[in-house]
């Protein structure tokens, strides 16, 4: 089976110390990324870590893929227990970083420890170099580059994965961005970057290893090169108008299901605004969003489809050059949009101010700094949401991003059961659900087995072997957007290997991030949501028998141990 190759580095944080170790046995039996993160992390961060102390530690892991010329495969993982969930949680990000990541010849990274000193750590294939940035102490994402470029001969924003200030402010939603607008968005794991003193880490070399990829990757690169995907032009937010149509669109901190002033946020709005062509590394798909407004000057990368819910229709705001700003905040500050957009959405219901653009982008440079209420926003709504006087609008503590599983119920229990929470890409259920999935209307992403969005009948087994799916997607690493041209056979024949076997290593990945969390005091009653679902309760007991666990939602502790998830 194709899997990732090369050590794992260890660095010590606290002692300027670093070792490599073989990791063979976990590469063979998790292929890479995701889930040899989850793997290492079960095995070498303690149950009960404290999310922002020193003994938590933070994996960075690519997988075989990232050695292709193929589309869809410019990603890299990241894995940490989560400030803001507190579970064990994977993040990745698009971009270029995961090829100089690669041609490190390292596996996988782990940060160990803490600096007593702000740092800058340095990866290449020769070894790792501390530099000490005090000056760069508060520093924005764009400052960091600007430093590493003029200090480092032939770097660029595509070797760095950094924090900006709400990371050093320790905001339990910052995250970890690269090529400046890129982010390993989800579940703050800025804020254990921040914990640990280290302002960005840097990858490059040219030691990349051997690791040889079967041809069907040509087909796939052609058919990403070829294909007349809306996404090209808008991304994912050709889905906005069709979702505000079939009531997925939350609207007013979840009051409201559909909003009114979508048209003028949504993908025809955004490719008014696009002035280039985005990729990420070796991909002819290119579906990003570079947008920049002439009458203002503003540029950014996005909005995406999940940040004009968060910041546009979730916060009253019709205005797409008031989510670009948002958009742009987050990503100089370091900050994942969804969490931001609800949260700064939650305090606009608080306060009736809904569609206050101004207040907005106030709020978000408040969060990010910590400032009078933001100091309270960067909590999370979870923390937070009593003394707003508001619902708790989060799952596991991660708030809800759109596809509203009010309306596409399948995706709404793929979000109670979820180990990261409120994840709409940790099943993608909702590509399952959307009724005329296979119209230009609905986003131009053909579905040749759609369901029902209404009720749960035969939802859980659907959630399950979708779950798998992302998780050896996460592991290869493979992008979420090729879904229309990776099919089962395909990835059966990339990874050299039967799919069935894919779909048993998917379902470890999931297991052991189950079973940590159980270990943290996770069970049945963490696997909820803030609505009511038709048959919820038998179907959630559907999904623990179908994946084999108690009645309770806890792994039976016969399947964790080490021969149980060793390779076959």
């Amino acid at each position: 089976m194709l899997h990732a190759k090369g050590p794992l580095l260890s660095i010590h944080l606290g002692d300027r110390e670093h070792h490599t170790e073989d990791v063979d046995d976990v590469l063979e039996a998790f292929v890479g990324g995701r889930g040899v993160g989850t793997r290492l992390a079960h095995d070498r961060v303690p149950f009960d870590v404290d999310p922002l102390g020193p003994d938590n530690r933070l994996f960075f892991t690519t997988g075989p893929m990232q050695m292709s010329n193929m589309s869809f495969t410019g990603r890299m993982n990241a894995t940490t227990v989560s400030p803001l969930t507190d579970g064990l949680l994977s993040s990745n990000a698009g971009g270029f970083v995961s090829r100089n990541f690669a041609d490190t010849g390292y596996s996988a990274v782990e940060l160990v420890g803490e600096s007593d000193e702000l740092v800058i750590v340095h990866v290449t294939d020769e070894g790792v170099e501390f530099e000490e940035v005090p000056d760069l102490a508060g520093a924005t994402i764009p400052e960091v580059t600007d430093h590493v470029e003029g200090t480092r001969e032939g770097y660029s924003a595509d070797n760095i994965a950094a924090i900006g200030p709400a990371g050093e402010n320790l905001v339990r939603f910052a995250a970890i961005m690269t090529t400046e607008s890129r982010a390993f968005g989800r579940g703050g794991l800025g804020a254990v970057l921040g914990a640990k003193n280290v302002k960005a880490v840097t990858f490059a070399g040219d030691s990349a290893p051997d690791v040889e990829i079967p041809d069907v990757q040509l087909e796939i690169h052609r058919e990403a090169a070829q294909s007349d995907s809306i996404m090209k032009r808008q991304g994912t937010t050709s889905v906005t108008s069709y979702a505000n149509h079939v009531n997925a669109l939350p609207t007013r901190y979840f009051s409201e299901l559909s909003f009114e002033g979508a048209d003028g946020i949504g993908g025809e709005a955004v490719e008014d605004k696009k002035f280039e062509k985005g990729t990420c590394s070796n991909c002819a798909f290119a579906c990003k969003l570079p947008t920049r407004d002439e009458e203002t000057g503003l540029e950014t990368e996005g909005p995406e489809y999940e940040t004009v819910m968060a910041f546009g229709s979730n916060a009253g705001v019709d205005d797409v050059v008031s989510v670009m700003k948002s958009n742009e905040l987050c990503d100089s500050l370091g900050m994942d949009t969804i969490s931001c957009g609800d949260v700064v959405s939650a305090y606009l219901a608080a306060n009736d101010e809904f569609g206050n653009s101004e207040l907005i982008h106030e709020l978000v440079e408040k969060i990010a700094y910590r400032e009078d209420e933001g100091d309270v926003l960067a909590e999370g709504i979870d923390r937070i949401h009593d003394e707003l006087g508001v619902e708790n609008w989060s799952v596991k503590g991660l708030e809800f991003p759109a596809h509203d599983g009010r309306t596409l119920n399948g995706q709404g229990l793929s979000f109670a059961v979820a180990n990261r929470g409120a994840d709409h890409m940790y099943s993608t259920t909702y590509a399952f659900e959307y009724p005329l999935v296979d119209s230009e209307e609905g986003g131009g992403h053909p579905r040749t087995k759609p369901f029902d969005p209404t009720g749960l009948d035969g939802k859980a087994e659907l959630v399950v072997e979708q779950e798998n799916a992302r998780a050896i997607e996460d592991c290869g690493i493979v992008c979420r957007f090729s879904r229309d041209t990776m099919t089962g056979e395909r990835l059966a024949e990339l990874f050299d290997t039967s799919y069935d076997h894919l779909q048993e290593i998917g379902a470890r990945v999931v297991e052991l991030e189950r079973h940590f969390n159980n270990q943290r005091g996770m069970d049945r009653a963490d696997d909820s949501l803030p609505y009511d679902l038709p048959d919820f309760e038998s179907a959630l007991a559907e999904y623990y028998e179908i994946r084999g666990w108690n009645d309770d939602g806890t792994v039976p502790e016969d399947d964790v141990d080490g021969d149980a998830l060793a390779a076959d």
